[in-house]
């Protein structure tokens, strides 16, 4: 439908505008040199037009919209609820990343990709880091302290800090030639003391902080049926999630006796831990190894067409991101750019860390732990994912997606990789169930903390006792809940979520339900293939785009 396409086109046009540093990491390089405008009136506007749009998109009859176009406009229409619903909580007056990222990102990603010649990515950069200083006055304005709680706000500060690090002593770095290297650093250094400020602000502001990162059960359960179109509320979602621990904690029991002749899994995985790489290095590099093992057994038993020229690097963690993320995370290629490179995440620890810290964290990522963590990112996770939907996906699902949808299908990952043998040991088996079940315990914690009735500590005590995460990692995961609601929950929900599709895919094959396992690779495949490219819709959505309008091819 023409005007269907031009609607989207309308749309998408005043969304790059809106938000540059987003169209950039898109792969739209005329936006290189611009930071989103973040004043009170830029966000005002943006919740405006987020409803304005939703009720355009609404307004669309299903008469006058094919197959496809009907899952765009109920896609637009979720995320445009979504925002809204968020709007009103106003983060913008609670979270201090909300400025300080789209500088550390902005820069980053310019350098990352790579998209255009140097002398043009340093101009680019010099100018986003001359915007440095109107960003972080404009957070200075915004934040208010009466919402601001000082986790977040001491989060904020953290990454604050990291970012001038970056851009003051890692971002000159990135330039080949003298001049440029120099540029760069002479930007930077401006922008490190607007940032220094900045963090200095931020630790004032958190002793006198008397907000809170609650974001409240009715908005909870508003996301989860308006934006992620499932049928929970949030307490309904917490039972499911302390139901899918119990029964994974019983599953890791029979394993455990059936190995080790304990049922006593959480004292095997405590042994296993002191089994893992010497130093952050050796780390990347385990996480790197298994990489090309995963795409290796993925090529040889076909179950997903891998894309031509695609690869995925392995890299430690930004600077600026490990204050907030204790855990791995991924970087897709640009959607529309030509690049088929994704980067592959690994945690290394903040800067300031102790030795001992740093061991302790190393213990999260020993040698059993790895290959799960590996399937969930690289192949056939979130690297192998991102390539299809860029791909192949239309042009509003390469832009508009769910971590529902993205997470739940990293956790799939691991599920189909256990099924199909990739884990030959049973301590492998056993840390995929633990990573399982500390999904099951992220929703127990995210929405107890989000309902009021979970304090931060009491948190990281859940995760510590009950998942047998190490406390340095335990922390900043819980962390990661307040700063960012309802995202933890995403994980399993998706996955389940998937899982359900699946069966429903199988069925329409001929085979039975939960017979994934023995399933032929080809019907697998086209499971595989057809719901990746169907973008990273919420799971209601992807479910008609796989089995709608005749099925999946």
């Amino acid at each position: 439908m023409a005007g269907f396409d031009q609607l989207v086109g309308e749309f998408l046009n005043e969304e790059f505008e809106e938000s540059p540093v987003g169209a950039s990491g898109l792969g739209l390089t005329e936006y290189d040199d611009r930071i989103d405008d973040l004043s009170a009136d830029a966000f005002g506007r943006r919740q405006t037009r987020a409803a304005e749009w939703g009720r355009r998109f609404a307004d669309l009859p299903d008469a006058d919209l094919d197959h496809e176009e009907r899952i765009d406009r109920d896609l637009a229409v979720a995320m445009m609820a979504g925002r809204s619903i968020m709007a009103e909580w106003m983060p913008w007056r609670r979270d201090p990343v909300a400025y300080s990222g789209p500088i550390a990102n902005g820069l980053f990603g310019l350098f990352l990709h790579r998209l255009r010649p140097e002398v043009e990515l340093v101009d680019a950069a010099v100018k986003r880091l001359g915007q440095a200083s109107r960003v972080l006055e404009q957070g200075r304005a915004n934040l208010d302290r009466r919402l601001a709680h000082p986790l977040i706000l001491e989060r904020g500060r953290d990454a604050a800090r990291g970012t001038a690090r970056y851009v003051r002593e890692m971002l000159p770095t990135e330039a080949a030639s003298e001049r440029n290297r120099a540029r760069l650093a002479d930007a930077g250094a401006e922008a490190a003391r607007a940032l220094d400020e900045w963090a200095a602000h931020l630790d004032e502001m958190s002793r006198i902080a008397t907000g809170s990162w609650q974001l409240g059960e009715e908005r909870y359960t508003r996301l989860l049926r308006e934006r992620e179109a499932l049928s929970y509320d949030a307490r309904s979602l917490r039972d499911r999630g302390r139901a899918e621990y119990d029964r994974l904690s019983a599953e890791m029991r029979d394993l455990s006796r059936s190995a080790w002749g304990t049922d006593d899994w959480s004292a095997v995985l405590e042994r296993s831990n002191e089994d893992h790489p010497a130093t952050e290095e050796a780390m990347r590099q385990a996480y790197a190894d298994w990489t090309v093992r995963a795409r290796k057994f993925l090529a040889e038993t076909g179950l997903i067409t891998i894309s031509q020229g695609e690869s995925c690097d392995v890299l430690p963690s930004p600077p600026f991101q490990r204050p907030l993320l204790g855990v791995a995370s991924y970087m897709s290629p640009p959607a529309f750019a030509p690049s088929l490179l994704g980067h592959f995440f690994v945690p290394f620890a903040p800067e300031g860390a102790s030795a001992a810290e740093i061991q302790k964290r190393l213990a999260a990522n020993s040698f059993g732990h790895i290959p799960t963590t590996t399937v969930h990112e690289a192949y056939p996770g979130h690297h192998w994912h991102l390539v299809v939907r860029k791909t192949r996906a239309r042009r509003l699902r390469r832009v508009l997606g769910t971590p529902y949808f993205n997470e739940g299908w990293g956790l799939y990952a691991e599920r189909l990789m256990r099924e199909r043998g990739f884990f030959t040991e049973p301590i492998q088996e056993l840390n995929h169930l633990k990573a399982t079940l500390f999904r099951a315990a992220r929703i127990v914690v995210d929405t107890s903390l989000h309902l009021g009735e979970m304090s931060y500590d009491e948190a990281v005590r859940f995760m510590v006792e009950k998942t047998a995460t190490p406390e340095p990692t335990a922390r900043a995961e819980v962390g990661r809940y307040c700063w960012w609601p309802t995202q933890a929950s995403a994980y399993l929900t998706g996955c389940l979520e998937i899982l359900r599709i699946r069966d429903r895919y199988l069925e329409s094959r001929g085979l039975p339900a939960g017979s994934a396992a023995t399933a032929p690779v080809a019907v697998l495949r086209g499971f595989h293939d057809s719901l990746a490219a169907s973008g990273s819709l919420p799971l209601g959505l992807a479910e008609r785009a796989v089995m709608g309008s005749g099925g999946a091819s």
